[in-house]
């Protein structure tokens, strides 16, 4: 039965995990809440990067450290480590609360034990769960949580969750999940030097990590003369794919002399299906281009004017979510044709 909270406590779930999106590759943005008998949210996390905790593990941290304040388990990184820690630990303090997760928990032994375990461990009283694990390794964690008598409710706001699923879903069809990503001023100028905050920058760095392709207009690289490495976030450079007709570029231009890199010229998007995640960077040449291969845009927008031609950004975009990130506005947008 949904309770009347349930999609408001999902909602908070989704947010959190649409905050991290971009940055799980290869694994699927999560998010999860843990909440008392009266409905009220105790704490809330995300899996925050691939190799990291999941969202359940995370937000039962949590939410342990607040109703016990032991915070002996803050220097625990390692998954298992922290599941072993719990369940020697818990005092039962589980046994009256709810979680609400974007993605039914896992039930198998890969690179961490199954979540559904340790949540059966804890003894939750309940578990919801927006979009059903479908794969074939991790299915079957709402099943595994009923037959241990835990109350499981299946599909609250579903639509949403699998939506936040989308990179990972297209992935799984071995296929390129592309985005486009633009800094914009108040006024919708994205000129030459810099348009967003250092949080924002900062931002796109993490993303750059977490891809494993880069693509920008060969316009782009003769007049901004960029290196689009992930320097401020101490991360790996991305390989670089320069969409261009002409291939006569200025080598003395930073990205090609970046070490551990590989930077390739072509004149059409084929070579996109050999990768998985895929992030665009440009202008307005980039956008027109790549207006029939991108559905999904992340647009950060600075507070401040600046002089310039405004960008037209496709139509048909609508907001899937926003967050402020510094000074500046974080969005997500889905083109819907």
């Amino acid at each position: 039965m949904v309770a009347h909270s349930d999609n408001a406590l999902m909602q908070l779930a989704l947010d959190e995990a649409w905050s991290f999106q971009g940055l799980t590759f290869p694994n699927p943005a999560v998010g999860a809440v843990i909440s008392d008998v009266y409905g009220q949210e105790i704490a809330v996390a995300a899996h925050q990067k691939a190799g990291f905790p999941h969202a359940e593990v995370e937000v039962i941290k949590q939410a342990y450290i607040k109703l016990t304040g032991d915070t002996s388990i803050e220097s625990i990184k390692n998954s298992a480590q922290i599941h072993t820690f719990l369940k020697e630990n818990h005092q039962d303090i589980f046994h009256n609360l709810t979680l609400h997760v974007t993605l039914e928990p896992c039930n198998h032994y890969g690179k961490t034990p199954p979540c559904s375990h340790l949540i059966k461990e804890l003894g939750f009283k309940k578990v919801v769960i927006g979009s059903s694990d479908l794969t074939q390794n991790a299915k079957g964690g709402g099943a595994f949580l009923q037959e241990h008598g835990i109350e499981v409710v299946f599909g609250v706001l579903k639509k949403e969750c699998d939506e936040l699923l989308s990179p990972f879903l297209t992935w799984q069809q071995n296929k390129p999940f592309i985005f486009f990503k633009i800094g914009l001023s108040h006024n919708g100028v994205a000129g030459e030097g810099i348009i967003t905050s250092l949080a924002s920058r900062k931002k796109v760095h993490e993303l750059r990590n977490n891809c494993d392709l880069l693509v920008i207009g060969g316009s782009t690289v003769r007049i901004d003369r960029p290196i689009l490495d992930s320097r401020l976030c101490h991360g790996k450079a991305p390989n670089v794919l320069i969409y261009s007709k002409r291939k006569d570029f200025d080598l003395t231009i930073p990205l090609f002399s970046v070490e551990n890199r590989s930077v390739v010229i072509e004149k059409s998007l084929e070579k996109l299906n050999n990768f998985k995640c895929v992030m665009i960077e440009g202008g307005q040449n980039m956008l027109d281009a790549m207006s029939k291969s991108v559905a999904w845009y992340l647009i950060f927008r600075s507070p401040h004017f600046k002089g310039g031609q405004g960008i037209v950004l496709p139509s048909h975009l609508r907001e899937v979510f926003s967050q402020k990130i510094g000074e500046d506005t974080m969005t997500w947008y889905k083109k819907d044709d």
